[in-house]
């Protein structure tokens, strides 16, 4: 990994267009091709980011930028779509490189851990038609918790208990990867979990990305307090 701070600006076009004037922020360079800009707040979401695969290349300023300070021009563009993600750099104040390793991945809570285990067991609540082909299917970034057979083809799942932007972008970057395997190809994705919040749920439904809000005491069996005659 790749740690930059410096001072920049940033342009991200396609999908939909976002600028970030110029400021001291940290920049993340990750061995898989993402780049994420940091700034001190905002706890531990980026700012803006290219996700994987994504090309990066660095490059001259023109005159024009040159004049206006900037020093060096760094341009992340996706493979896959016309997004691109452009940094103009007018000062370097740190730059070092780090060799992460392996990552062992994500140790799951108890309930997270529950919920693919219930819906391994009760793969019918993604649509009639599902079976279960494997929990924690093993990609080069990580396990997929659940990977089924659907009446359309492959479908990866990504499990959470709180639904959010990050957990969409994560089971999108399981499907860039999944996608290129042409025993598996095509596979969707279904982000499930017990709440969704909106901003996931219009980010997922952006890629094709089918939402799916589990009950976890139904799951397990348990029965409410309501009053009943039987």
């Amino acid at each position: 990994m790749r740690l930059v701070i410096a001072t920049c600006s940033v342009t991200y076009s396609g999908r939909l267009n976002a600028h970030l004037t110029q400021a001291k922020r940290l920049l993340m360079v990750k061995a898989d091709g993402a780049v994420l800009i940091h700034s001190d707040g905002g706890s531990y979401k980026p700012l803006n980011w290219m996700s994987p695969p994504a090309t990066m290349r660095v490059h001259e300023p023109d005159a024009e930028q040159a004049e206006a300070g900037i020093t060096e021009v760094w341009t992340v563009q996706a493979d896959k779509t016309d997004d691109q993600l452009r940094i103009h750099i007018a000062e370097i104040h740190h730059d070092s490189t780090h060799e992460l390793g392996s990552d062992p991945g994500l140790v799951k809570d108890g309930v997270e851990a529950d919920l693919q285990r219930l819906l391994a067991e009760q793969i019918e609540r993604l649509g009639e038609g599902h079976t279960l082909i494997r929990r924690e299917h093993p990609t080069p970034i990580g396990p997929v918790d659940i990977l089924a057979k659907g009446p359309q083809g492959t479908v990866a799942v990504e499990l959470k208990r709180r639904g959010e932007i990050d957990g969409v972008e994560q089971l999108t970057r399981y499907l860039d990867l999944l996608n290129r395997d042409p025993l598996l190809a095509p596979v969707t994705g279904v982000f499930a979990a017990q709440q969704i919040k909106p901003q996931a749920r219009t980010l997922a439904e952006d890629r094709g990305i089918r939402c799916v809000v589990l009950d976890y005491d139904d799951m397990r069996g348990v029965d409410d307090a309501a009053p009943r005659l039987f």
